[in-house]
C-alpha cells in the first residue's frame, strides 16, 4: 500500500478554493465548499471530502451545478420552508438551508426546511454541527443516485440517503450521529478499488443480486446500470436487519424526496443536467422542553453510563457517535491531513487543468 500524503489543513483550503473560483464560483460560496470537503477529511470521512472535488469540477464545467447560488424560498410559514436549489451546488444550498432553519428555531423553537432541486450535499453531518453553534439539536437528511438495492431485490434504487443527527453535551463530546443507510458509503468501496483490495463480504451485491467482495465488478455494474449495488445497512436479506436500512432509506427519500417535490428513487440524477437532490434539515430548541443546562447535563450522563459500562472482551473503550471524530479533528488540524495518493494525483490534475498550482 502507498504511503498516505500528510497536507496541511490551510494549504489544501487554498487549493480548493482557489480551483472553484477559476469555475466562477464566487469566494465566499468557493470557502462553503471547500470547508464542508475538509471538514469530511478532518473527521476522518475520507469518502466525502477533497476526493470529491472532481465530482463539483466537473459539474461545473457540464453546467448542472451553476457557480453563483440561485437558490431561492418557494413557501413559508412561522416554521417550515421549502426551498428551491436552482440546481446550485449543493453544499452552498445546504449551508442555506440550515441556517434558514436554524434561524426559526431561535424565533419559534422549531425550524423545518425541505430543499428540491439541489446537488450532492456532501457529509450530513456538517449541518447538524452548525446548530450546535446555537445550542440547537439539528437533523439533517439527502436523496441521493440509485445506488442501494432494496431488500429482495438486485437493482440499485435508493441512494446512500444518510442521516445525521446532532444535540449539545456539557463536559462530554456533542453527540453527533452521521451514517449512510446503506452498509457503507460508495466512496469506502472506491477507496478498497483504489488500493486494489477486496472489501468486506456483505457491503454489495453484483449484478445477479449475490453478494460480492470485487469492488472494481461492483462498481462497474452501478456505472453501466447492469444492476447490482450497495446494500442496505444490516446487509443481504432480513436476518441481520437489511430491511430496516432499507426502510430508512426510504423514510429519507420521503422526507427529502417526496416532502420537498425532488426527484426520487432512479429519478435522482436520471437526467444529469438537473440531478434534483433533496434534502430535509431540522434545528430544535431542547430550551422549548426544558432547561438547556439540564438537558447538557442529561446528555453527559447518557455519555458517561454507556462509555462507563462493561466492555467486550478484548475492548478496552466504548464510544460515543461523534467522539472518534471530534479527536480525530483535533490530531490531524495539528498533524496534517492524511490523503491517499491517487486522491492527490487527481487534485493535482484537476489544478494543472485549471493553472492553479499543488503547492501542499
Amino acid at each position: 500500500m502507498a504511503e498516505e500524503h500528510v497536507v496541511q489543513e490551510k494549504a489544501l483550503r487554498s487549493f480548493c478554493e482557489e480551483v472553484l473560483t477559476k469555475l466562477g464560483v464566487p469566494k465566499a460560496d468557493a470557502q462553503t465548499v471547500t470547508d464542508v470537503l475538509v471538514v469530511a477529511d478532518l473527521r476522518g470521512i475520507e469518502s466525502h471530502g477533497v476526493a470529491r472535488l472532481g465530482r463539483y469540477v466537473t459539474g461545473l464545467k457540464k453546467g448542472f451545478m451553476k457557480p453563483t447560488d440561485q437558490s431561492r424560498i418557494v413557501k413559508e410559514t412561522k416554521a417550515t420552508a421549502l426551498m428551491d436549489g436552482g440546481q446550485s451546488l449543493g453544499q452552498v444550498v445546504g449551508k442555506r438551508g440550515m441556517d434558514l432553519a436554524i434561524r426559526k428555531a431561535r424565533d419559534t423553537a422549531i425550524g423545518v426546511v425541505a430543499v428540491r432541486n439541489s446537488n450532492h450535499y456532501g457529509i450530513a453531518g456538517y449541518y447538524t454541527l452548525m446548530a450546535l453553534e446555537h445550542d440547537l439539536m439539528g437533523v439533517s437528511m439527502t436523496n441521493a443516485g440509485p445506488l442501494v438495492v432494496p431488500t429482495f431485490g438486485r437493482t440499485a434504487i435508493l441512494g446512500t440517503n444518510p442521516i445525521s443527527l446532532a444535540a449539545p453535551a456539557k463536559k462530554e463530546k456533542a453527540f453527533v450521529l452521521d451514517m449512510a443507510t446503506s452498509t457503507v458509503p460508495r466512496g469506502k468501496v472506491e477507496v478498497y478499488n483504489r488500493l486494489g483490495q477486496p472489501m468486506p463480504h456483505g457491503w454489495a451485491v453484483d449484478e445477479t443480486g449475490r453478494s460480492s467482495t470485487d469492488p472494481k465488478r461492483v462498481l462497474n455494474a452501478l456505472a453501466n446500470r447492469l444492476g447490482g449495488g450497495l446494500l442496505p445497512l444490516g446487509g443481504e436479506g432480513e436476518d441481520l436487519g437489511g430491511h430496516k436500512g432499507y426502510g430508512l432509506a426510504l423514510m429519507v427519500d420521503v422526507l427529502g424526496g417526496v416532502l420537498s417535490g425532488a426527484a426520487t428513487g432512479l429519478q435522482v440524477y436520471a437526467d444529469e443536467q438537473r440531478p434534483n437532490v433533496g434534502h430535509f434539515f431540522m434545528a430544535l430548541d431542547p430550551a422549548a422542553f426544558r432547561p438547556l443546562d439540564e438537558f447538557r447535563r442529561d446528555m453527559d450522563r447518557l455519555a458517561r453510563e454507556l462509555k462507563d459500562s462493561p466492555k467486550a472482551h478484548g475492548q478496552d473503550r466504548i464510544y460515543v457517535h461523534g467522539e472518534k471524530s471530534f479527536a480525530r479533528m483535533e490530531k490531524y488540524r495539528q498533524e496534517g491531513i492524511p490523503l491517499d495518493p491517487k486522491v492527490v494525483e487527481n487534485l493535482k490534475k484537476i489544478g494543472a487543468d485549471l493553472g492553479v498550482p499543488w503547492s501542499t
